[in-house]
């Protein structure tokens, strides 16, 4: 199968790093423009930077902006009013006692994870309809239907993700756009890599034997046995963009590993 995606424009939020640069990259290397979007100009410009070495040719544009905010979202739209592919892949994820989670980090949650591909979303989806072609995509997780106990408030935001896109397939029943999730399982993004590495550190073994523990003990249902690397995201990221992939809408794709235990 051979991807070809010259022509089109794609939006990735969050891609400065771990499954969102993995993704941008990817799509790059189907032919796509391709939108890198994160927080700060330094971590923008390394991003684009780190694309252009590995895919020669590849034609990027950059863009700081908080897009967990309403400004940071409007700036985006500002600057690139139409896209053919957008990508959700903007979250933040924080272990935490669910009676110690304040109502802030619920909202904050909620605004960054969820909201921030609504807003997105609700503006790129209705120019795709009218040229009847577009590719949307919520970076959701297995831990939208394992809700994890040890950070509840990431679970729910990753469910909420679930209902919003089949719901948005749903509404652009007919149209040629395809809205999807992806569930990605226990993966070596930058974010985790920290984490564990501080663990790794604070313990005082190899961040793979704090890796390995995490699968066997919290996720032990898992059949790889293993994190999975970004660019296994990346992958079926990269396919459900794809032409190849008009007739799968409305779907939650699972690459996780086989962390969740249903034939479904």
């Amino acid at each position: 199968m051979h991807i070809d995606l010259t022509g089109r424009m794609a939006v990735v939020t969050g891609s400065t790093a771990g499954i969102g640069l993995a993704i941008a990259q990817g799509l790059a290397a189907a032919g796509a423009h391709v939108v890198i979007t994160g927080r700060t100009q330094a971590r923008v410009d390394e991003a684009l930077a780190n694309v252009r070495a590995a895919v020669a040719g590849s034609t990027l544009t950059g863009l700081a902006a908080d897009l967990g905010t309403l400004a940071g979202a409007q700036r985006l739209i500002a600057t690139i009013p139409d896209a053919d592919i957008l990508i959700n892949n903007l979250g933040i994820f924080e272990p935490k006692a669910f009676f110690d989670i304040p109502d802030e980090d619920w909202l904050r949650f909620f605004e960054v994870n969820v909201l921030s591909g609504v807003r997105l979303s609700r503006h790129y989806a209705q120019g795709m309809a009218r040229r009847g072609w577009g590719r949307i995509q919520f970076v959701s997780s297995e831990s939208g239907l394992q809700i994890p106990a040890e950070m509840v408030h990431y679970g729910m935001s990753k469910t909420a993700q679930l209902a919003v896109s089949r719901g948005l397939a749903e509404s652009l029943a007919g149209t040629g756009v395809t809205v999807n999730a992806i569930l990605p399982g226990p993966t070596r993004s930058e974010g985790v890599g920290d984490f564990f590495g501080k663990i790794a550190a604070e313990q005082g073994v190899s961040q793979e034997q704090v890796e390995r523990d995490f699968i066997q003990t919290h996720r032990p249902s898992s059949l790889i046995k293993r994190l999975a690397t970004v660019e296994e995201v990346a992958n079926l990221a990269v396919y459900l963009a794809s032409e190849q992939a008009s007739a799968t809408t409305g779907a939650a794709m699972r690459v996780d590993g086989g962390v969740v235990r249903s034939i479904a």
